[in-house]
Formats: C-alpha cells, structure tokens, sequence
C-alpha cells in the first residue's frame, strides 16, 4: 500500500501520545503491523426486521475477507433500518424516510469520529440507501456502496408473487374477487427468504441508480440475496475500495452532474420508483451538486421507459438480471447517445470502459427489454407536475396508466388512514379525486407513502378511475393516477391545505399540470381563515425532524436548503 493510505486513520494510530488508541484497538484484534494499515469502515445494515437486511451478515464478512486480503484493516460497526412494507399504512411508516437522515447521519459519525481512511457501505431496505449515498457524499472518502441484494419471488397458482401482490390481494379480497384460501396463500407464499423487494420498487430503483451513478461495482444492483455471486461481489468491492484508495479517487470524483443525469437516464428506462426524485436530489444536495424537479422532466422527455417491470409491468429485478441487468440497459442508452461514457465509477474506469464488453443492443427472444425504437412509452414514466396546486412541483409516474389525464371532484382526507377506511368502506368511486394531505415531510411528519390506499384501489379495480394526490410519498410498488411530493405541502399553507371535497381538481400528465379549478381569489380567501396546525410530536426524533426537514421540492433533507 501507499505511504499515505492511512493518511487519516494515522490520527489515532501513530505516535506516543496514541498509545491508548492502540491499547484499545489491540483489543479488537490489531497487531503490531496493523497500525500502519489503512482502516476501512464497513457500515452494515443488518438485521432482522426486514427480510430486505436479514442477509447482509455475510457480505460484511466477505467485505472483511477482501479488505484485508488487500492490505487493510476492516472495522465492523451496525446502522439502522426500518422495514417500509412491514410499516406500511401505520404510524411506523412516518419514521421512514427520517431513517434516510440518521442513516447518513450515523454513518457520518462513525466515519469522522473514528478517522477511517475509507467505506463499503451495505444497505437492503429503501432507505439504507440513499441514507448511505448521503453519507458518503459527505464524508468524500474512498467508497463503495453494496445492495444487499433482491427477494426472490414467490408462487401461488403459477403466479409469481412478491409483497406488492399482498397488498393488492387485501382490496381483491375485501371486494370479493378472490377467496379466503387464496388471499391466505399469497401472504404465506409471497416473501419466501431474504432480499429486498422484487420488482422495481425502491429498493431495486435505487440500487440501479447507484450502480449507473458509478458507486456501485457493474452487475451488483440486481442480484439476489441468497445467490452466491453478491458474496463473491462483496469480497472484490473489499479489494476495489483500498484501490480508490490507492488511486486518489474520492466520491465527489465520481458523483458530478453528468453521473446524476447517467442515474436519471436509467431511473426512466427501467420504470423506476417516484422515490429516486427524492433520493436522487437529496444525494446530489449532499455532494454540492445542482439538480432539480425540472432535470427529471428533461432527461424523461429524452429517454424512453424499455422495460417492462413490476409494479406496472410483468417482470421482477431477478429477470432483469438474467437479461443482463443494468449493465445491458446503460450499453442500449450508451449506444444511443442518451448517458455519458466517459463517467468515472468505483472500478477506476469510465462508464464505457465498464461497458466495453456488454452487447449494445436487447436480448432476442424475449419481452422485458424493448429496444428504443419500440419502447414501452416514447418518453420515461415520471412526470413532474405544476399548477396552482402544486406551484413548487409534483411527481407522478405514468407508466400503466390508461389515461394520462383526468378531472373530477375532490375527495379530502386529512391521513391516510381515513383515506383507506373509506377505500375498504366502499365510499369510493370511479372519477373521483383522492386528496391526501397533512403528510408532507412536515405534517406528517415524515412523508408517508401511501401503498396501501393505492394497491386498495387496484384490488377493487379502481386503479385506472379514480386519481389520487398527497403532498406524502408513494411506494415503488404503487401505481395509477398517482401525484405525490406537491409542494408546497399543506403544513406549510400550501393550496392542498385549501382544498374542499367537491373541488374540481384535473390531474393532465401530458400537459404537465395538477390544478383546482378555482380562482386565484378564492384561493387567497381560503389562505386568509387556514391556521398552521399542532405539532403532531412534541419531542424526540418526530419533533426534531419536523423542525429542521425542507421542502420535498429540494429532497426533504435536514441540512440546510
């Protein structure tokens, strides 16, 4: 290794006066040739409330095993996750995005507070994530983030299942379309070991995000947990982080506005979660890099969505892979002029030099990767919105909507949780609005998305009749006629807050507008006799979250904005 390859960890490691630092570290197995090793930090999301972090145990172990095969000193240390599906539709849910920041926040800390020279990071679950970019972006150490890889899918009947079926099949059986022994079977079949969830969901969105950002080694962002192939990737991303090292190549290197384009493009192309807006300008923020809602309509009115993923689509990320994962879509998208080649990554290579080898053009023979000119939709499948309802901006994901535009009057609903009642309740009916308010990242506080009335409706067959907006989020799993991140947000006196059940409310994804139809008067009117409503939490993480949080418009984040 280079002289300077503990250029910071010598801080507790060199000299007399460090002679209690050594004491303690000798205590967790460093020997006399160690202290002059470089020190990498391995920031491990494991555990077992989620079956998306129940296996990442090993791939820390492998990333031990190849740090120090390569000349380092591997440091162990736990971060925290919350499982997104097991939360769901519960007050649990408005902690997870906020997980997002003491995610990045803890791993921060560690990172500075103990001197690491470098980072793998492993995450499983949607917030493990972007909360590891964060932190990364900040530290700007030589890094390396791995997923922990996808679930495989279930089976009832033929069918491939995966968690979004469940939440789809308690709408199908409350309106009666399938059996009690049916529902019963897709919830014991649906999660059958580890990994996160299937389709292109959050987890999956992500993960391919990251690896077409150039932090993640190619290949990695659509394995299976269980598979033996995301170990083997471990141990090589043990080597590659002490040769960033070596090389000088720091994050910051990796993660300019060319490379967040390089993620959007693909985002687009594979029919990714509304949630990477979010993460996406949130990570960005974090590394000083300028990216906003109006780049996501840009780059999606250039690249077309080809492929055909859940939770629109038919297929799962494990089909993806066999595909030839992202790898193959960035080769197509490289091909076409629609990503920049010449992109650094975590191999010390460009993005076209990662890509030399991989055919650049989709698979013969099958149906998940379409070729660009006859893609599943000519332009990506998110949208960004404005209008006097959402003047700071709105997302909504159109891929599988039958109709792009739609008007109708206004249901309110203050929670979700009223909002799902009634959806069970059958008060719910095709062409009406849904308006979900009071779970901005403020209000809630903590943003919650909202799988659960959405996948309802799906279930009830509503999924193409009825729209919906909140200033909350939305699952990865969801979609139909769906806006969410409007902002302003309604704890902020944004226009959600003024809104009436009978309003008439036109969500147009072609027009790229979410409007009220009421006057700019009558709005003002409303605004003069709206109060601020009650904090909802007085202390703790909740309070200090919702004290500090900004707009979804800038990525929700806690830093300064």
């Amino acid at each position: 290794m280079p002289e300077k390859a503990n250029w910071n960890s010598k801080i507790i490691t060199e000299g007399d006066t460090r002679a209690p630092n050594r004491a303690m570290l000798r205590a967790v197995g460093f020997a006399d040739s160690d202290f002059g090793k470089p020190i990498v930090a391995i920031a491990n999301a494991h555990s077992t409330i989620t079956p998306c972090n129940s296996g990442l145990n090993e791939l820390a172990f492998a990333v031990e095993k190849g740090v120090r095969g390569t000349g380092g000193m591997p440091q162990l240390f736990g971060t925290i996750t919350i499982s997104d599906g097991i939360s769901m539709g519960t007050e649990g849910m408005k902690f997870s995005l906020v997980s997002r920041e003491v995610i990045a926040d803890s791993i921060e800390t560690v990172c500075r507070g103990q001197s690491m020279d470098a980072l793998v990071a492993i995450g499983g679950c949607d917030k493990n994530m972007p909360g590891a970019m964060m932190a990364i972006a900040r530290l700007n150490i030589p890094a390396i983030f791995i997923y922990g890889g996808t679930i495989k899918p279930g089976n009832h009947k033929g069918k491939d299942l995966n968690i979004v079926s469940v939440f789809e099949a308690v709408g199908e059986y409350n309106s009666g379309r399938i059996s009690r022994e049916d529902f019963e079977e897709v919830e014991k079949k649906a999660c059958p070991g580890s990994g996160s969830c299937g389709g292109m969901y959050t987890a999956n969105t992500m993960s391919s995000a990251i690896e077409a950002l150039g932090m993640a080694l190619p290949g990695s962002s659509t394995m299976a947990n269980p598979d033996q192939e995301i170990k083997d990737l471990a141990s090589l991303a043990g080597e590659k982080v002490l040769e960033l090292l070596e090389k000088g190549i720091r994050p910051r290197d990796i993660m300019t506005r060319k490379a967040f384009e390089n993620a959007i493009a693909v985002v687009m192309a594979t029919g990714g979660s509304t949630n990477a807006v979010l993460h996406l300008i949130a990570i960005a923020r974090a590394c000083d890099v300028d990216l906003k809602l109006d780049d996501f309509e840009t780059i999606a009115r250039m690249v077309p969505h080809i492929a055909d993923m859940k939770p629109s689509g038919k297929y799962l990320a494990v089909d993806l892979h066999r595909a030839g994962g992202i790898p193959r879509v960035m080769k197509v998208l490289l091909k076409a002029g629609l990503i920049h080649g010449d992109c650094l990554t975590v191999t010390g290579r460009t993005v076209a030099e990662n890509l030399e080898n991989i055919p650049d053009s989709v698979p013969e023979n099958q149906d998940l990767l379409y070729p660009l000119g006859r893609p599943l939709y000519a332009r990506g499948h998110l949208v960004i919105l404005r209008g006097n309802l959402a003047p700071g901006g709105a997302v909504a994901k159109i891929s599988g909507v039958k109709n792009p535009a739609i008007t109708g009057p206004a249901r309110v609903f203050n929670s979700e949780t009223d909002c799902m009642e009634a959806i069970l309740a059958n008060q719910v009916q095709a062409g009406d609005i849904l308006v979900i308010r009071y779970e901005g990242p403020r209000g809630g506080p903590g943003m919650r998305e909202m799988l659960s009335p959405t996948s309802a409706l799906i279930g009830k067959g509503l999924g193409d009749s009825v729209g919906l907006i909140t200033d909350g989020r939305f699952s990865g799993g969801t979609y139909g006629m769906v806006v969410g991140h409007v902002a302003p947000e309604a704890a902020l006196g944004g226009p959600i807050a003024l809104l009436r059940s009978g309003d008439t409310i036109t969500i147009d994804a072609t027009d790229n507008l979410l409007q009220v139809h009421l006057t700019d008067e009558e709005l003002e009117a409303r605004k003069e006799s709206w109060q601020t409503p009650p904090a909802r939490y007085r202390r703790g993480v909740m309070a200090k979250y919702a004290r500090l949080v900004g707009s979804a418009e800038f990525g929700a984040v806690t830093d300064e904005f």
